[in-house]
């Protein structure tokens, strides 16, 4: 089964990576930043995690304020490195773990945790900034992320509580994947720190000391700060560390600090920090189902559940769907619709399926009716006649079975 055999606490100042990327890790005013992530890189090194579960944020660059998630979790096979304004970042595209990602919404979802799932959006500094600096690139990564974005940006925000247990939930849900995999845990974000308003460049490493202790002796206690709390000993934007206390939830029982630095050079104490567990709580058992609620839903006939797993299968083929809500798109699709799956990067089963206007196989594939149907609109059907066609009978056949045919 899925071991959690470690955690990393760590900044994610954007300029991190920018240095790196300058190659300034030798430049005396960087060296006491980087230098402070060798012995992560190295105990990365030897352990050899296959996954990397990073709790960050994402900083208006690949979610944005008309809909910006409390907790959301990526769940595609790989991801890109954001553009945040000055380009992308000359990192390659990194894995993910879609197997385990599903796994773990489920789990999440299961323990009432009301997970945003996303797909086919770029990670940026919030996890692109310390990654490189713990995990060698080239040519490609050594394994694969399972990102969780906790918003940190617009109040209000999860309590440090709330995310402690986000990441006990978490632990329990990797235990509970049944494929042996070893994983560790991250939590990004501060230390000290304020970057708006009269306040900005507001720090106290000695709260920056007092808070990485009580990480390790009592977390409890830190469970208790409410966000004023943190904003008043940190600055305002330290309560991110909020994230901390995530991976330290995932890190249940006792542990031990390997490693800590911190480095104030401008307006971030920028930290990173490396635990091992010492005494853990009992592991879960693997879980055959990770979604208990769907136990016995395969025997009922003729129902095929929109999931994690499908929904990954056929992100193009509902994107493509889902594009109908544009009218450019629309009438594409309507005077060229081999032009439209040039715009779509479908494989050719797809592109078979939209040809043949196979309702029931789009479902059964793994297509979303509630975008299927957008579709319809565009063929000059109805949903009455969608749904005729996907039970194999005429229309009229169909409205003999309402209560009400008239009403059609």
């Amino acid at each position: 089964m899925a071991t959690i055999i470690g955690g990393i606490g760590t900044s994610h100042v954007p300029t991190i990576g920018l240095a790196y990327d300058k190659k300034r890790q030798n430049d005396p005013a960087w060296a006491p930043l980087f230098e402070g992530y060798q012995p992560v890189a190295k105990w990365l090194e030897e352990k050899q995690p296959d996954v990397l579960v990073f709790f960050y944020n994402d900083h208006a660059n690949s979610f944005f304020f008309d809909c910006y998630p409390t907790f959301s979790i990526g769940v595609s096979p790989e991801f890109d490195m954001a553009d945040e304004g000055a380009g992308r970042r000359p990192l390659p595209r990194i894995k993910g773990h879609a197997k385990l990602a599903e796994h773990v919404a489920n789990r999440l979802v299961n323990e009432e945790f009301d997970m945003a799932v996303f797909q086919d959006r770029p990670l940026d500094h919030g996890c692109n900034s310390p990654l490189g600096l713990m995990w060698p690139h080239e040519p490609d990564w050594p394994g694969a992320i399972l990102p969780i974005a906790i918003n940190v940006l617009q109040h209000p925000l999860p309590t440090a509580a709330r995310c402690y247990k986000l990441g006990q939930a978490v632990r329990r849900a990797i235990e509970s994947f049944p494929d042996d995999l070893k994983v560790v845990v991250v939590g990004t974000g501060g230390l000290s720190h304020q970057i708006h308003g009269e306040r900005t460049g507001f720090n106290d490493t000695d709260w920056d000391e007092e808070f990485l202790e009580l990480f390790v002796e009592r977390p409890e206690f830190l469970t208790g700060l409410t966000h004023a709390e943190l904003i008043r000993r940190g600055g305002a934007e330290s309560a991110e560390v909020i994230m901390w206390m995530a991976m330290r939830g995932a890190l249940a029982g006792k542990i031990r600090c390997l490693h800590q630095n911190h480095y104030l050079a401008t307006t971030t104490n920028m930290a990173v920090a490396l635990y091992e567990q010492d005494v853990a709580e009992p592991s879960a058992l693997p879980l055959r189902h990770s979604n208990t609620q769907l136990l016995g839903v395969e025997d009922i006939p003729g129902t095929y559940t929109f999931d994690i797993e499908h929904s990954v299968k056929a992100l193009k083929l509902n994107r493509f769907f889902w594009r109908h809500r544009e009218p450019a798109f629309r009438e594409l699709v309507a005077r060229d619709l081999e032009a439209a799956f040039g715009e779509s990067d479908l494989i050719e089963q797809e592109k078979a399926l939209v040809r043949s206007r196979d309702w029931l196989g789009l479902v059964q594939y793994g297509v979303s009716f509630f975008v299927l149907e957008k579709f319809a609109r565009v063929q000059k059907m109805s949903n009455l006649q969608v749904y005729a066609s996907m039970r194999g009978e005429s229309l009229e056949d169909f409205l003999a079975t309402r209560r009400v045919p008239e009403s059609a």
